[in-house]
């Protein structure tokens, strides 16, 4: 949907250095832009492309207003608005298509008939599916199933009996809700299965990445509220309450029974224990685990960070030398 600067100006809430009928149709990263598209710069890393960048146009802060070689948008927050004229330039295919062959649908559903349905989708008994709801192809919706209005369900999307979902949800391929929770008891050294009863709540407005998983719940529900980001591969155990609008970033695990607060951001490969509390306006940094609960908002990081091996070796040493180093001490102080 090519737009003028004055345009984008208008609906990123920006100010508009330059050309206001200059026209733009795709956006573009600064080292790679070309005449008609637009950049942005939020980023340090990448200031030195700035200069000789060929884009119509960048969205940048007043601060780099003066290495700007081209027209610009001026905002405090240049991602924020590079992400809404994106969404301006490239509007959502919504997917739609008529019902199609190889579809089984149960009895006692209740499908609106603006639902739109691909090939080899399996509908079990008393779903409902709300308006303009699109169900891609392969995808597995079980009994009792209950999803809302305007939902995205890309493709191969299994929805487990008796769940919930809400409205405008996006669901990418491959995504499980409702499989069974980590559940067993021990026998003479041996599992035995406990029954999980409990259902999946998913709230508007979430958006839950390819092949991730969320489990149904022991004995009360798994719930996902408003406006959660889930990324790619992230598993969330039974009972798992995760606040609103918290994003929780690829290959995170959380365990049985955690609450998660509001807004919070766990970054990648985070491993969270299960029975803790995480408050409110909590940032968790990548690759940390998080076994205790965290009770005061802040930035949370765990972990050592890469390093060439040789040092790696002896920082573990000394690290495993550390509790005999502070008894030895203490003594020291005890005895003077």
């Amino acid at each position: 949907m090519p737009s003028t600067l004055e345009e984008l100006a208008k609906l990123s809430g920006t100010k508009l250095v330059g050309k206001s009928d200059c026209k733009i149709n795709a956006v573009n990263t600064l080292k790679s832009a070309n005449e008609g598209e637009i950049s942005f710069l939020s980023n340090r890393h990448y200031t030195s492309f700035l200069k000789n960048t060929r884009a119509s146009a960048v969205i940048l802060t007043e601060n780099d207003l003066a290495n700007c070689p081209t027209n610009a948008l001026i905002t405090d927050n240049p991602y924020l608005a590079y992400a809404k004229i994106a969404i301006h330039l490239y509007p959502d295919n919504n997917r739609k298509s008529l019902r199609q062959d190889n579809i089984v649908t149960g009895e006692n559903c209740k499908i609106d008939s603006s639902v739109s349905i691909s090939a080899n989708v399996t509908i079990g008994n008393n779903v409902t599916v709300g308006s303009n709801t699109y169900i891609g192809p392969g995808c597995v919706i079980e009994d009792n199933v209950t999803v809302g209005n305007n939902c995205l369900l890309i493709a191969n999307i299994t929805l487990c009996h008796d769940i919930k979902l809400g409205d405008e949800i996006i669901l990418h391929p491959g995504v499980v809700i409702g499989s069974d929770g980590f559940g067993l008891a021990q026998e003479n050294k041996q599992w035995l299965k406990i029954p999980q009863i409990g259902s999946v709540i998913v709230s508007d407005k979430v958006e839950i990445g390819a092949n991730s998983t969320i489990d149904r719940g022991a004995i009360e529900d798994t719930i996902i509220e408003t406006g959660v980001k889930i990324d790619n591969q992230v598993q969330i155990g039974h009972n798992v309450i995760v606040g609103e609008h918290t994003a929780i970033a690829g290959c995170t695990g959380i365990a049985g029974s955690t609450i998660v607060g509001k807004r919070c951001m766990i970054g990648g490969a985070v491993g969270i224990s299960g029975h803790i509390e995480i408050v409110d306006d909590v940032v968790i940094t990548a690759m940390s685990g998080v076994s205790n609960s965290i009770k005061s908002p802040g930035v949370y990081s765990a972990g050592i960070p890469v390093t060439e091996n040789k040092i790696w070796r002896r920082n573990i040493v000394r690290f495993r030398q550390l509790d005999e180093l502070i008894k030895k001490i203490m003594n020291k102080l005890d005895n003077d």
